[in-house]
């Protein structure tokens, strides 16, 4: 199945999705990897969802532990910028879209998931997020070039709501996205995205 790709149409983001590393990426960066995109537009940029590392977060981000998610240790999200972190959490009520501490990336009922900006004070965030989990470093692709990946097979693209994000298990996240891609459900490409320039 193809996925019809149009520069500027937000159609056609991305954003929200998941993208599943096929056996034919061999790149050390994304071997077996599951990423979540957070930005899609000129570029893109996302985390990789099942590289935890043996930092605790209660090592380095105390303040944080009651609202992370299991398990409770910071994730490689990608090889640009690893000092950076960036973290996800979903939100346990509606959350005002003019909070600057949160931005969202999946709108859809029940599985919704955001940004969380790491300065807002954690007792503040008590009883508004859930299931926090911080990641060391993004992935992020230039113009054009992650089309280019998704079309030469690197990457199958599934629908967010194929599994959970932010499983407690994410050793097994590879094979689970794998299973749901050979099975065609929640598939949004496969072959790649057709690049129509308008």
């Amino acid at each position: 199945m193809a996925l019809e790709w149009r520069p500027n149409d937000p159609r056609s983001s991305l954003a929200g999705q998941i993208l599943v590393a096929s056996r034919n990426l061999v790149d050390p960066n994304f071997f077996r990897t599951v990423l979540l995109i957070l930005e899609h537009g000129t570029g893109a940029l996302g985390v990789v969802l099942n590289r935890p590392t043996a930092v605790s977060i209660a090592d380095v981000v105390p303040d944080w532990l009651p609202l992370s998610a299991q398990p409770a240790v910071v994730f490689q999200g990608g090889p640009v910028e690893r000092t950076a972190a960036i973290a996800l959490a979903r939100p346990v009520t509606r959350v005002d879209p003019d909070r600057a501490w949160f931005t969202q990336v999946i709108d859809q009922p029940g599985r919704e998931l955001g940004l969380v900006n790491l300065s807002a004070p954690p007792s503040e965030l008590a009883g508004i997020i859930r299931d926090l989990r911080i990641f060391s470093g993004y992935a992020g692709w230039n113009p054009g070039q992650l089309e280019g990946e998704i079309q030469g097979g690197g990457w199958l693209v599934l629908d967010h709501d194929a599994f959970d994000p932010l499983t407690s298990d994410p050793a097994t996240l590879w094979n689970q996205a794998s299973s749901i891609a050979a099975s065609g459900q929640g598939v949004r490409a496969q072959d790649g995205p057709v690049v129509q320039n308008n």
